[in-house]
C-alpha cells in the first residue's frame, strides 16, 4: 500500500543524501524512481539534487502553483514508478502537498517528501505544515548541535557572522548562511531567553 512519507530535520542532517541512497536502492533492484526537486534552489545547478558529501542526480522541478498530480500522472504514462522522490519538500505550496497525498491514494504510488520542518524564525514553512497534518508516516533526520544535543532549529547568518532575527522566510544558501542549533542555543543565539 502506497504512502505519503515526510523525513524532515534542520539543515545539513543528511537529507538529500538519504533521498539519493533510497532511490539508488530502488533501481539497483530494478525498479524505475522519479526525482523531483524545488525549481528555485539551485545551488547544486538547475535541475539536481546533490548531497554536501559529493553525490548527486538529475531530477525534474516544482514550481510554485504547478500542479503535481497532473505531473505524475504524465510521467507515469512512460512506464510505473517504485516511488517518488521530492527534495527540498517545505518550498512545496498546501495545494501541492495535497497533490501529492491524492497521487498516493489514487494512482498507488509511494512518495517519500525531504525538507526542513520550521525556519530561521522557528515558524513551520506551509510545505511542512501541510507534510505533518497530511503524511502517513514521519521520520526525523537528526543532527547534532555544537553542544552535542539534537539539532531542531537553524539561525541565519548575514554576510558579517551576525545572526539575523527578520527577512524573507526563503533565502537559498548553506553552510555560509544557516547554523543548526537545539532550541536552547537557539534561544540564546536569536536573544530569547525570556518564557514570556
Amino acid at each position: 500500500m502506497a504512502k505519503l512519507y515526510f523525513h524532515f530535520s534542520t539543515m545539513n542532517a543528511g537529507k538529500s543524501t538519504s533521498l539519493l541512497q533510497a532511490s539508488h536502492n530502488y533501481r539497483e533492484g530494478g525498479m524505475a524512481t522519479y526525482l523531483i526537486t524545488a525549481q528555485l534552489d539551485n545551488r547544486a545547478g538547475q535541475a539536481r539534487i546533490a548531497s554536501r558529501i559529493g553525490i548527486g542526480e538529475p531530477a525534474d522541478t516544482f514550481a510554485p502553483g504547478e500542479n503535481l498530480f497532473a505531473k505524475i500522472t504524465a510521467r507515469l504514462t512512460n512506464g510505473p514508478l517504485a516511488c517518488i522522490f521530492i527534495d527540498e519538500a517545505q518550498f512545496l505550496t498546501k495545494a501541492q502537498v495535497w497533490q501529492l497525498a491524492c497521487a498516493v491514494d489514487d494512482l498507488n504510488v509511494p512518495v517519500m517528501c525531504y525538507g526542513l520542518r520550521v525556519d530561521f524564525q522557528g515558524n513551520l514553512f506551509p510545505g511542512s505544515a501541510a507534510l505533518l497534518a497530511w503524511a502517513d508516516e514521519m521520520r526525523e533526520v537528526r543532527t547534532i548541535c555544537h553542544c552535542g544535543k539534537k539539532a531542531t532549529m537553524v539561525v541565519r547568518k548575514g554576510p558579517d557572522g551576525t545572526v539575523l532575527k527578520d527577512g524573507d522566510q526563503v533565502q537559498i544558501g548553506g553552510n555560509e548562511t544557516y547554523v543548526s542549533l537545539c532550541r536552547r542555543h537557539w534561544r540564546q543565539a536569536v536573544g530569547n531567553n525570556s518564557a514570556d
